[in-house]
């Protein structure tokens, strides 16, 4: 055990867990030098574990005393906490959150500006126009055609299983919203598609969409400083547009639809660069005018607006209850509001690792612990609101990072100027 036991004090612990076998070590208490860190503690445990069981493979590991991340010495620890040890320190261990595996870049032809990873592919907008399905790694399965200039925004809307299709949502520097029913065909390969209706009435960039929860609108935000709400099937009495494609060899006519918006939220007065709508009647919106607003659907009124000092690029809403509001913008800091705490706006968490502005943030959908952040200094981070340090840094980007989600609950996508989507497998939530 590579261990320095150069030392006077000496703790005795105890090691504790919600892990099943093989990741449940015996709970007996032993001493252990008090200048150990993370590093150490997570050598003993593996030794713990690898004594009970010849085959095991050396796994990372993090560690909380009193539901805090131990990120620095016990001793330190103890001490910074004001925690005695007259008895048994106890010592959780959880896997360590971090990618074990980085999969082969996938390539496109310019900038990857948006990424969604929230159904069984990823779905990737990209500065040549075009929105692409990835079915894994390098295996692109649809190319989305249809757009005039860079796809800024992407956004999963729907899943029909019993059909096996599911839509999708682009947003362009067009002006345009489009929608797109992808099918599931085997073996397909960049099988091009058009979109079946298209959405118009922006007078600016189209910059982020977001579908209601029960699929029946989206929302766009734009650099007209609008967000507009549009039905996602057409209703009586509005244009179609005939185009033409191309299956199989033969040529069909397809029927696009053309949608204007329902409503109009107005408030912003500068670029609204993200939305989302986690709730049936609830937007929220984030805006180069400093602010986050919640929004009522209904009456088409803003009923939070909070002020944040600074450009917002990203906005996500998830944690304990779903009521969380984490945001980044044009600083390094990823700062996490608490909007049920009244007579307050000042930010919960801040967290502070980046070192330039911060272009997307997401919460993990399985925990009230965890999100992600990625930046223009070519980073993408893993967070828990339960210690300030990131639990992990992905610097696989060779330039920098302009969007990033969780896929399939255990993996990362992210997508960067360095025009590649990459993805960062393996990780464990607990």
């Amino acid at each position: 055990m590579d261990i320095d036991e150069d030392t006077s004090k000496k703790v005795q612990v105890k090691f504790v867990t919600k892990l099943k076998p093989p990741y449940k070590a015996p709970e007996i208490s032993i001493a252990l030098p008090s200048n150990l860190t993370r590093m150490g503690l997570s050598a003993v445990v593996n030794n713990l574990l690898e004594s009970g069981n010849d085959d095991w493979t050396h796994e990372p590991f993090d560690f909380l005393i009193g539901g805090e991340f131990v990120r620095m010495s016990l001793e330190h620890f103890l001490e910074a906490k004001g925690i005695t040890v007259e008895k048994t320190l106890e010592i959780e261990y959880i896997r360590a959150v971090a990618p074990r595996k980085e999969e082969d870049p996938s390539l496109h032809d310019d900038w990857v500006s948006a990424v969604d990873g929230s159904s069984r592919f990823i779905l990737t907008g990209c500065y040549d126009g075009l929105g692409r399905i990835w079915e894994s790694a390098g295996v692109c399965t649809h190319v989305l055609e249809g757009h005039n200039d860079a796809v800024t925004s992407v956004g999963i809307v729907k899943t029909i299983e019993d059909e096996d299709n599911t839509v999708v949502a682009t947003g362009s520097k067009d002006k345009t919203v489009k929608l797109w029913k992808v099918y599931a065909e085997p073996r397909a390969e960049n099988l091009k598609i058009a979109a079946y209706r298209t959405l118009r009435g922006h007078t600016a960039s189209v910059q982020s969409v977001a579908a209601q929860p029960t699929a029946n609108m989206v929302c766009s935000g734009s650099w007209d400083c609008r967000i507009n709400l549009w039905q996602t099937e057409s209703n009586e009495g509005e244009d179609t547009v005939s185009t033409k494609k191309r299956k199989k060899g033969s040529k069909e006519e397809e029927t696009q639809s053309e949608g204007e918006a329902v409503s109009t939220l107005v408030g912003h007065t500068q670029c609204v660069s993200s939305v989302v709508w986690p709730e049936h009647g609830t937007i929220y919106s984030g805006s180069w005018d400093h602010s986050i607003r919640r929004w009522d659907v209904e009456t088409g009124k803003d009923t939070l607006n909070m002020f944040c000092g600074k450009v917002i690029n990203c906005v996500d809403v998830g944690g304990e209850s779903s009521a969380l509001i984490a945001a980044g913008g044009s600083d390094p800091i990823l700062r996490i509001w608490d909007p049920r705490k009244p007579g307050t706006l000042a930010p919960s968490f801040q967290f502070s690792s980046h070192t330039s502005w911060i272009t997307a943030c997401k919460w993990h959908s399985r925990s009230w612990f965890h999100l992600l952040s990625s930046s223009y200094d070519g980073k993408v981070m893993l967070w828990d609101l339960r210690t300030a340090w990131p639990l992990a840094i992905i610097d696989s980007h060779e330039d920098k990072v302009l969007c990033a989600d969780w896929w399939n609950g255990d993996s990362v996508v992210s997508g960067g100027a360095d025009s590649k989507l990459r993805i960062s497998s393996e990780v464990c939530i607990s």
